[in-house]
């Protein structure tokens, strides 16, 4: 199994899905399905954020699999570069710079361990406590970008998009009633964390 197999994605011609599977499976029907039409207008979706991704379909399909970006490239392209400098790389501890209040490094440096300890500490707790807020914000933001990709000109787009910010899954569904049913079910499965409160 390849680095990237895990991967969801998502394939539409045109506003029909063509594919749901991992990365490496849907690229290689859209080779398929590009050699019976070549004109067929075919779009990816990464369904972990909603981003479109661009397939290099040339050659082999050996060849085309070993050009699919893998998990932690997909991530990278998703996430704010971060600059490399002192830390202990082989470990994935990566120093930068952290700016405080004299009083608050009084109170670093007055606990256990020291501050790098303590802020590990921090952020754990902080990363345990906020996963449903963020597992809802990166819902809303993949099925925004969806939407906007695949739904952008369609009636009641706006509507959507409120109601999905809001939270509000009743207005979201109302919203969608005139959009072509994959797109709806879709764009209904990348909202489902987002929306599962209300």
């Amino acid at each position: 199994m390849s680095a990237f197999s895990s991967t969801p994605a998502t394939a539409f011609l045109g506003q029909q899905i063509l594919l749901s599977s991992s990365l490496e499976t849907v690229a290689l029907r859209v080779k398929a399905a590009l050699a019976s039409d070549p004109n067929a207008a075919i779009l990816v979706f990464n369904d972990s954020d909603g981003r479109v991704i661009d397939l290099d379909l040339r050659g082999s399909d050996a060849e085309i699999v070993a050009r699919l970006p893998a998990d932690s490239e997909i991530e990278a392209e998703s996430s704010p570069e971060a600059p490399r400098g002192p830390g202990r790389p082989k470990l994935g501890v990566v120093a930068r710079e952290v700016t405080l209040l004299p009083r608050h490094w009084e109170w670093l440096s007055a606990q256990p361990g020291g501050a790098s300890v303590v802020l590990r500490k921090l952020v754990e707790e902080a990363r345990r406590q906020g996963s449903d807020a963020d597992r809802r914000r990166q819902s809303q933001e993949a099925a925004y970008r969806f939407i906007s990709a695949m739904a952008g000109n369609e009636a009641g787009f706006e509507e959507a998009a409120r109601a999905l910010f809001a939270g509000k899954q009743d207005d979201f569904s109302a919203a969608q009633v005139t959009w072509p049913e994959d797109i709806r079910r879709h764009a209904q499965l990348l909202a489902m964390a987002a929306l599962a409160a209300s």
